[in-house]
């Protein structure tokens, strides 16, 4: 009798073990990538942002620098920031931005 309880604590060991490695899977797929906030990130951000709005030679929004840049919307934003502080950008009447 010893012998088959042993068996079903492995058999129910075993069958626990996959779904606590999907669960671990699926957190890790659902975790966002995280947005690192300093003085040398966003400045990169911004050189994207710029390149972007320099190779398209017009009033861009900010989805469309987004997208142009490879970057999400929440980076750009960062990027325009610094480009504004430093006068680089100016904005348009239809929320568009273009380079000063």
């Amino acid at each position: 009798m010893a012998e088959k309880k042993a068996t079903t604590k492995k058999a129910a060991t075993e069958t626990k073990a996959p779904a606590a490695k999907k669960a671990t899977a699926t957190k890790a797929a659902a975790k966002k990538a995280e947005l690192v906030v300093n003085a040398e990130n966003i400045g990169f951000k911004a050189g994207d942002v710029y390149q972007a709005l320099a190779a398209a030679e017009k009033a861009l929004s900010v989805e469309e620098i987004a997208k142009n840049a490879k970057i999400s919307a929440e980076e750009t934003l960062l990027g325009l920031g610094w480009l504004f502080k430093e006068g680089k950008l100016l904005s348009t009447e239809d929320n568009k931005i273009v380079l000063a």
